[in-house]
Parts: structure tokens; C-alpha cells; sequence
């Protein structure tokens, strides 16, 4: 049975700071609980969690997020509530001919606003994409594993996408930076059916590593390029 996925889960050192700034950046709500605060997504649009953690950002992250523009003024709309709400634009090395804008959040992760007219995005939403590091077997894992269908796969880059629609999982392909310590960001995902274990040993299947079991009973495991994920009891 295929996997829900919560959330794409940020640690931070101040998790509350760093959800209000992207609820008012998303137009979305602040649900606090016992692991964090979440900003719920819907059947199109994924979550994100924000969790306590105090390691500092090494940069590149595996992924960062991708915010869309419906036309050419809500691009710079967007930028100017960004720098306004707290963020910063961020140098990665873009060339001034690119259309998307790079910025960090008030941690200093970085995303992307991107500009009017990119097809690859048309009709994903606000928060269109979340653009990870990755080879070609980890997108078809996920795909496997939350039973979302391959909608690119071209040149060892692949993603992926709800059924519904939505925000799009996407692996860019090789080379692949090295993994540097464990991830500042991950998937948080349930089990639909409630069995656990189940899920556990589908993932282990498909080419998922076990790694270790938390106080709340959520499992860590790793994806098959080693990036960490949690998978809640229920």
C-alpha cells in the first residue's frame, strides 16, 4: 500500500521563526505539535515540517524548494515579500542570463522563484517543485514507494507527481554531491494503512535502508542514495 507523504521537514534552530515565515510567504497555518510545526499541504500541494536542530547548513542541500510565478509581475512580487518577511537573495554561482531568482530563508536554505512561462511547471501550484540532488534509481524508489507516477525521465533526471497533480518531486541526476553528515532535510511520510512494519519491509524491498527507531516510535530509514526519512506509526 502506497505511503502519505506529511511533509518535507526542515530542522532549525528556531522552527516556529522559520514556519511563520513561510505560512506568510504560502498563505498557509501554523499547526505547532510535540515533533515541531507543520504547515499542512492538501491533496496537491506537499506539507512542510520544521523541527528542532542545531547543525549548521552545508551547502549545496539536497533539495531545495521551487516557488512559481503566473506571470512576470509575481515574480518580483514575490522577491520583494521574501526580503520583507525576513529571507535574502543568495549567490550560488547563478549566471545574470538565468530567469530564476535565488534566495535563502531566514536559516539560509535555499530556493528558487521561478520565472513566468516555465512549462515544466505550468499548473504545479505556488510551491511547484521540490528539486532534490539525486540519481535516477532514487526517483524511481519514490516513485515506487508513495505510488506517484514517473512524469519526467529523461537523462538520468526523473520526477515525479501525485496523481492530483501538484507540487512535483524531482531528481536532477548525476553527478551527485557527496553526502557531507545527515541530511537538515527530509521526508516525513505515514503508512495509509496503519501497519508499519508492512511499509518498513515494502521500502526495505524497494531499496530502502533501516537505520534506527525513534523515542515517538517513528522509524529513520535511508533511501537509496542514503538520505534519510522518517516513517511515523501512523
Amino acid at each position: 500500500m502506497p505511503l502519505r507523504l506529511l511533509s518535507v521537514t526542515f530542522d532549525a534552530h528556531d522552527p516556529i521563526r522559520l514556519a511563520r515565515f513561510w505560512a506568510d510567504l504560502l498563505g498557509r497555518e501554523v499547526v505547532e505539535d510535540a515533533g515541531g510545526v507543520l504547515l499542512p499541504g492538501d491533496d496537491t500541494q506537499v506539507g512542510l515540517g520544521f523541527a528542532p536542530g542545531g547543525a549548521e547548513t552545508v551547502r549545496p542541500n539536497r533539495m531545495h524548494l521551487h516557488l512559481t510565478s503566473a506571470s512576470a509581475a509575481d515574480q518580483p512580487q514575490t522577491v520583494e515579500t521574501v526580503l520583507r518577511l525576513g529571507g535574502d537573495h543568495l549567490d550560488v554561482g547563478q549566471r545574470p542570463e538565468e530567469g530564476h531568482v535565488v534566495l535563502a530563508d531566514p536559516e539560509g536554505y535555499e530556493f528558487c522563484v521561478i520565472e513566468a512561462g516555465n512549462n515544466f511547471l505550468a499548473g504545479c501550484g505556488f510551491l511547484g517543485e521540490v528539486a532534490c540532488d539525486g540519481t535516477r534509481e532514487v526517483g524511481l524508489f519514490w516513485s515506487a514507494a508513495l505510488d506517484w507516477p514517473l512524469v519526467w525521465d529523461q537523462n538520468e533526471e526523473t520526477a515525479i507527481q501525485s496523481p492530483h497533480g501538484g507540487t512535483k518531486l524531482a531528481w536532477g541526476g548525476p553527478p551527485v554531491a557527496p553526502k557531507v553528515g545527515r541530511n537538515r532535510q527530509r521526508f516525513d511520510l505515514a503508512p495509509t494503512g496503519g501497519d508499519q512494519q508492512a511499509e518498513v519491509d515494502r521500502l526495505v524491498y524497494l531499496g530502502a535502508t533501516r537505520l534506527e527507531t525513534g523515542a515517538d516510535g517513528a522509524l529513520v530509514l535511508a533511501d537509496p542514495d542514503g538520505n534519510e526519512f522518517t516513517l511515523s506509526r501512523i
